[in-house]
């Protein structure tokens, strides 16, 4: 039985990357890998993103940053975020990774680390601007400064930005969120050169508000073609991902295709339209290992349908598809299994 693919286009993304570097400048883009390129696939989109001359990339946690690493070579700069254990840190300074820092302990225990292995630590600080995820507050910014600014001074920490994440909830919100983040800014500066990388804004906000964006802006899902929740179609920007499964029976004039929730593909997505060689038909059920497919003149075994991509034979986005289950186009594409082929067209 043939498996079914999800089939990645370079081009594609290429272009989105193109798209997105044109609709941010002069912000640069931070691309972000996390949950294996948001399920496309590490290793290519690194390699891809690469070729296109994107030189910074986000990957969320240090094990995925060494995998980037591998991939990317010395000449990429890597961002890791989360907070980390002592042997990760290790890990991170000897591949060269810039490290994320949104608490006071966390600094300290890079600044132990990087003096014990004797590396210096490229940091930003995190302030929390109001989202609460993560983030030195503003009552206690001055005294992660000056703990930065010391180990600075020693030789052991280097302050290369200052980040924050904001909600996206309402302009009023992330208008505050960001007088947080230009006031922290400002702090530092009173204690030395400013950093020159500033980086508050992700998809959504980095693409509709202009006046938010920093030196850096980190682009995730819409560099991947996968729009916002609910959100608008993007100019210049395609799915990078289709979804295809193969025609292994016909019965009654309707198709059964060699796809199922054992792949990933939930049964309540029964109802949506995908794409076949003549247009776009309902999704009338989803089994195990097989759904059925409202049948079209001419359907054979062998013919391909298209349960998620670009729109070309009529079939939804994976964002659309992720909208009928009230969650996001990503999750949609990282919950597909090892049984679905991965296929660069």
């Amino acid at each position: 039985m043939t498996r079914p693919e999800l089939r990645l286009d370079g081009n594609v993304l290429r272009a989105n990357i193109a798209a997105v570097q044109r609709r941010i400048a002069p912000s640069e883009l931070m691309i972000v890998v996390k949950d294996d390129a948001y399920g496309h696939g590490l290793p290519w989109a690194v390699e891809t993103a690469i070729e296109s001359g994107v030189t910074w990339i986000g990957s969320f946690d240090v094990r995925s940053a060494i995998d980037v690493r591998r991939v990317a070579g010395g000449g990429a700069r890597i961002f890791a975020w989360v907070t980390s254990t002592d042997a990760e840190i290790d890990e991170a300074l000897l591949h060269d990774v810039d490290l994320g820092i949104g608490t006071a302990d966390y600094l300290d225990r890079v600044i132990a680390r990087a003096t014990a292995i004797e590396v210096r630590a490229r940091v930003h600080l995190k302030i929390d601007s109001g989202l609460h995820r993560n983030g030195i507050l503003p009552e206690d910014w001055a005294d992660a400064v000056a703990t930065a600014r010391a180990a600075e001074a020693a030789g052991v920490l280097e302050l290369v930005g200052i980040w924050s994440h904001i909600a996206e909830a309402s302009d009023a919100e992330d208008d505050e969120a960001q007088a947080v983040f230009l006031e922290a800014v400002r702090q530092v500066g009173d204690t030395g050169a400013a950093p020159a990388f500033l980086h508050l804004t992700a998809s959504a906000a980095s693409w509709w508000r202009p006046e938010l964006r920093g030196t850096l802006s980190r682009i995730g899902a819409f560099c991947y073609g996968v729009r916002s929740a609910d959100g608008p179609e993007l100019d210049g920007i395609r799915p990078v991902a289709t979804l295809t499964a193969s025609v292994v029976d016909v019965v009654d004039g309707d198709a059964v295709v060699a796809i199922g929730s054992f792949d990933g593909i939930p049964s309540t997505l029964a109802g949506v339209a995908v794409g076949t060689p003549q247009g776009a038909r309902e999704l009338r059920s989803i089994d195990h290992t097989r759904s059925v497919v409202a049948g079209w003149p001419g359907a054979a075994v062998g013919d391909v349908v298209r349960v998620f991509g670009a729109g070309e034979w009529g079939e939804s986005s994976a964002t659309t598809l992720a909208e009928r289950i009230d969650t996001v186009g990503e999750e949609i594409l990282t919950r597909l299994t090892s049984r679905v082929r991965r296929v660069v067209v």
